[in-house]
């Protein structure tokens, strides 16, 4: 045969064997499943999400920025004055500036773009419009303390923007220069700082009442066992006792230490009014459902879900490859389906970071018993549990390979992990894992926290609260016991050394003493005449024993304590204590200022004038102070004499009337020592 019909018939060989091929092979082809479309790039995705809304909020973060805020994101982004696009992703993809120009590229739109993540801003970038996108995230990220929260940090950026890029770099310059000296304050306090303030309050409202209940009565004593006798004094015999005090006057101590308590307990609520330890939101069921539901969707369809929102580690060459080794692992004696999710896992997703807790929540989406392994994007780690399969699920869960659970140190520095060789390496554990004869379960994992009280803090009145108000109850009977030595010891010490009041000064001295400061004075300079006395000779200056008793006298017979003592006596006391105690100390004057008895001693006697009738002159004995305004204003000295409190509210000067109590006083102590005398002798 020639060769050109040779060869014709060769083609015409070939041609026929193609048509039988593809009548054959068209039945297979057709029921083979149709090829799986592979998911767009991170950035691609991101860019899809853009263009249905400005504002993308990952599922991801249910627990610090649930999906539901993505309103609020909308609103605050209207505020910059131009387009605005808004993606809040698990950091680290939320940051650098290379994702948001990847983002820029595939959407094909200016504006400006924000990276947020969990806490706050971390990039910005503006494209073909003027807005300040660093120097606002800048001064935002250095003005807000850290737990200010996201949705409050862009808020801070939109109000920067908005601004002007001059203020908003002047801004930001401060910012970072006020942060090198310290972080701000935060904004919320964790569960410690309110057992503390639980402490706190429990020490306050016993130990202020309790304190008050015991120092008052404390000092009452004291101070009524160093002051003369109350009583009323009989002829030649013992003082009388005090009476007894009213019924109010004794529940008054218990109502105010109650009161007390009472505003402790009310204002304590008011000064510690945090509710909350961070400024994250309570997420709705669906926030913390939607990724397991998007997980689920993908699973379905596709053994192998890669997240959309996170860099893609594995290839097409690499995925059709793993599909290929669970397909033949779920053809294999005692194999199954296995599921393998590439999501990152966080302490702010749903199942507050716990692989077991979302695998398990994909089982029960999914409804299908398989092998299910959580694979990180993030961290690298890889977690295996089994669902319903005959393989050991404790051996899967506790003893996998620290190279395939954790990988190596070459996995650690490369970008993917090396998940593929990984994951490759776990089907291989698969195929040789010996079977069981019946299906096994990893059980039900812990739950998650509840997101309603995760952030929740303990009320007030719990916790350290309770410690609290015995810790009190042992403060006030150590403040007790601290100021009842000190009292001791402060006592003897006056005593030994003399101690007396601070003369005083004319300057100071009241013109209109009111009742309450007359009745503390007789009281502090009999006491001061006392510790004279305890400390001198055993024989004082007659003159000073004369005074001093007719002070004992009249304190005896007026009862300094009793409200219905007449400031005259009060007066009286004041002035023979004093100069008692002044007679001891080797001050032998007989007479004290006219004017005003509370000024001291008199350095002279001069005729002034008393009244405003410049007729009406009297010879007085005059301090220094009183002397020098008779010499240099003599009409106005009159205007400077004591006068005493009255019960009808119009004071009196104390030498009226003439016969008055006080009346021999400008002749002298030993004129107003004998009236006391007389006075006591024929009461």
């Amino acid at each position: 045969m020639p060769l050109t019909i040779r060869r014709r018939a060769a083609r015409l060989l070939l041609a026929l064997c193609a048509v039988v091929t593809a009548l054959t092979t068209a039945p297979v082809a057709q029921a083979q499943p149709e090829p799986r479309t592979q998911s767009p790039s991170q950035a691609a995705h991101l860019a899809d999400r853009l263009r249905d809304h400005p504002v993308h909020v990952t599922d991801q973060l249910p627990r610090a920025v649930p999906r539901a805020l993505a309103p609020d994101f909308a609103r605050l982004a209207k505020r910059t004055g131009v387009p605005t696009y808004v993606l809040v992703l698990p950091s680290p993809y939320s940051y650098g500036d290379d994702l948001l120009g990847a983002v820029h590229e595939r959407l094909g739109r200016d504006g400006l773009y924000v990276l947020v993540d969990e806490s706050e801003v971390t990039a910005a970038r503006s494209f073909g419009v003027r807005a300040p996108a660093e120097a606002a995230a800048r001064a935002a990220r250095y003005e807000l303390p850290y737990d200010a929260g996201a949705l409050r940090s862009f808020e801070r950026f939109v109000e920067i923007v908005a601004v002007g890029a001059e203020q908003a770099e002047a801004r930001a310059a401060a910012a970072t220069a006020a942060y090198r000296d310290g972080e701000p304050e935060e904004m919320y306090i964790g569960p410690a700082d309110r057992r503390n303030q639980s402490f706190r309050t429990g020490i306050a409202l016993t130990g202020v009442p309790l304190s008050i209940l015991l120092l008052v009565p404390y000092a009452r004593r004291r101070l009524r066992a160093e002051r003369p006798p109350a009583g009323k004094r009989k002829k030649n015999g013992p003082a009388a006792p005090a009476p007894a005090r009213p019924l109010l006057h004794r529940l008054a101590l218990p109502a105010a230490a109650l009161a007390v308590a009472a505003t402790i307990g009310v204002c304590a609520p008011l000064v510690f009014d945090q509710t909350r330890s961070s400024a994250s939101p309570t997420p709705t069921p669906a926030d913390l459902s939607a990724r397991v539901d998007r997980v689920t969707s993908g699973l379905a369809h596709d053994p192998v879900y890669q997240d959309p929102e996170s860099p893609r580690l594995l290839d097409a060459g690499q995925l059709t490859r793993l599909r290929d080794r669970i397909a033949r692992f779920e053809r294999s004696e005692g194999g199954g389906p296995v599921f393998v999710t590439l999501v990152p896992h966080t302490p702010q997703d749903e199942s507050a970071g716990d692989e077991e807790l979302f695998s398990a929540a994909v089982h029960a989406a999914l409804d299908k018993d398989g092998v299910y392994v959580a694979a990180d994007p993030l961290t690298g780690y890889v977690d295996v549990f089994n669902h319903g399969l005959r393989l050991d699920s404790y051996d899967l869960l506790f003893n996998l390979p620290d190279a395939i659970a954790y990988g190596t140190e070459e996995a650690d520095e490369a970008d993917d992990h090396l998940l593929a060789e990984r994951l490759d390496a776990l089907m291989t554990y698969l195929d040789e894992a010996p079977r069981t004869e019946e299906p096994s379960d990893v059980g039900s994992p812990a739950h998650a926290p509840s997101p309603t009280e995760e952030h929740a803090l303990p009320p007030l009145f719990a916790t350290d609260f309770w410690p609290g108000l015995f810790v009190g109850a042992l403060a006030a009977l150590l403040v007790w016991a601290v100021v009842a030595a000190a009292w001791t010891t402060v006592t003897r010490v006056r005593r030994r050394l003399g101690w007396a009041l601070i003369p005083a000064s004319p300057d100071t001295t009241p013109t209109s003493p009111s009742e309450a400061y007359l009745r503390r004075t007789a009281r502090a300079e009999l006491r001061a005449a006392r510790s004279a006395f305890e400390a001198a000779p055993p024989s004082p200056p007659r003159t000073a024993q004369d005074r001093y008793e007719a002070a004992l006298l009249l304190a005896g017979t007026a009862g300094l304590g009793d409200p219905r003592t007449p400031p005259v006596h009060l007066l009286a006391v004041t002035v023979l204590a004093r100069a008692a105690r002044a007679a001891v100390e080797g001050d032998n004057s007989a007479r004290c200022c006219a004017v005003n008895p509370l000024h001291g001693t008199a350095v002279t006697r001069r005729h002034v004038r008393v009244t405003a009738d410049p007729g009406r002159r009297r010879f007085l004995p005059l301090c220094a102070h009183c002397r020098d305004t008779a010499t240099a204003a003599p009409g106005d000295l009159h205007k400077q004499f004591l006068t005493l409190p009255r019960p009808s509210g119009t004071p009196v000067r104390y030498d009226e009337p003439a016969d008055g109590l006080l009346s021999p006083l400008s002749d002298g102590y030993a004129g107003l020592v004998t009236k006391v005398r007389e006075g006591v002798h024929t009461g």
